[in-house]
Formats: structure tokens, C-alpha cells, sequence
């Protein structure tokens, strides 16, 4: 398998700082693709139009606004990626709370990896572009039988109920602190996104800021 992405998982607890002036632990990710631009989906997240047009890298971003946090964003392949690290996915906040503009419509796939530190669990949500969303928390999959679930499984981020043997126990607990790296890396494998750890580390990548919904 090849590992696109799964630097970010390895990454989520470490206390390590940027080497700039942009992320590096703690990120949670959405992905998106099927819309009519990547304006579009960015917009529907509460995205300010002149920021956008104004393209400002990440590391030059200036004051925020108030109840706002800043976001990176880019693009590999026909998906668009979002990049956060306030604690969770401005999506997924806005989706679980009946935000329309943040709502899956059929054509319109959306993964969310969001890490949900004030309120867990950390979870997944796939919406395949049926215009339904499925949810699975880390170490388990969506129950759909999907591609993504089979990545999900092949990248070792599924596990199963905790050893009743006491000699498997470290094993799975170490597994289990560390199962994000598995998560991020079958997103990766799944949708073939690179996503370059120097320009997120260093910030070059376009900001954005986005409201707290």
C-alpha cells in the first residue's frame, strides 16, 4: 500500500511542533470531489469569497475573524483537501448539526476524518455520493462493504474486540494509540491523494478561514 497521507495519523498525537508556520499534529482532513468547484465546497464551509480569490499561503495569514480558525486547503487529483487542526472538521461539526450547505447531495463524495478532541469519538464519515453519510469510529469501518472499507481493513485501522489472552493485550493496546496512521493511510490508499508534508509543515499551502458552526 502505498502511503499518500498517512503521515498526518502518524503525526496526531505527537507533541512535535511545525518546523514553520503551519501544522503538523493534531489535523483532521476532509475531502471532497463531484462539486461544481472547489470554490463551491469550500464556500458551503463558510469560506469568505475575497480570501479565497486572494489565494494568501497559509504562513502569511493575517488576524482572524472572531469565532473563526484558520484552514489550509489544496487539491490532487480530481479531490480537493481541507486540512485543520482547531480539534475537529468544520464539516463534519457543521453536517452533524443540520448545516444545509454542508449537507451530501447524490454525485457529491465527502470523506471526513475529523479528531473530535472536545467531544469524542474520533471518527470517519463517508458520504459515497448517494446523498447519505455513514460513520464509523476509529478501529472500526463504515459496515457498508465498501472500497473505502476494504482499504480500511487492508491498512490494519480495523480492529477487533480487546484479547481476552493477557499476552495479546500490549500488542492491541499499541495498536490502538496508534491507530490514526492506519486511518489517514487507507483514506490515502483509497483516494490516491498526496498530500506534501513539507508545504502543510511549513504553511505554503492557501488559508482560508472558517466559521466555528
Amino acid at each position: 500500500m502505498t502511503d499518500t497521507i498517512g503521515w498526518i495519523g502518524r503525526h496526531t498525537n505527537s507533541d512535535q511542533a511545525a518546523p514553520g508556520r503551519g501544522m503538523l499534529s493534531g489535523i483532521s482532513l476532509t475531502l471532497a470531489r463531484g462539486f461544481d468547484s472547489d470554490d463551491d465546497f469550500l464556500i458551503g464551509l463558510g469560506a469568505d469569497l475575497d480570501e479565497l480569490a486572494a489565494r494568501t499561503p497559509y504562513q502569511d495569514r493575517g488576524p482572524l475573524p472572531a469565532d473563526h480558525h484558520p484552514a489550509m486547503y489544496g487539491t490532487h487529483g480530481d479531490w480537493l483537501y481541507v486540512l485543520e487542526n482547531w480539534g475537529r472538521a468544520t464539516w463534519y461539526t457543521g453536517y452533524t448539526g443540520g448545516v444545509k450547505s454542508m449537507r451530501p447531495y447524490p454525485d457529491e463524495e465527502i470523506i471526513c476524518i475529523t479528531l473530535n478532541e472536545f467531544s469524542p469519538p474520533q471518527m470517519i464519515v463517508h458520504a459515497p455520493g448517494d446523498g447519505n453519510a455513514y460513520r464509523a469510529e476509529f478501529t472500526t469501518d463504515t459496515g457498508q462493504g465498501s472500497a473505502l472499507d476494504a482499504a480500511l481493513q487492508a491498512a490494519g485501522a480495523v480492529l477487533g474486540p480487546r484479547p481476552e489472552d493477557d499476552a495479546d493485550i500490549p500488542a492491541y493496546e499499541d495498536r490502538l494509540v496508534n491507530i490514526a496512521g492506519p486511518v489517514f493511510a487507507a483514506v490515502g490508499a483509497y483516494t490516491g491523494v498526496l498530500i506534501d508534508q513539507a508545504a502543510v509543515t511549513t504553511g505554503t499551502l492557501p488559508y482560508v478561514a472558517l466559521p466555528a458552526v
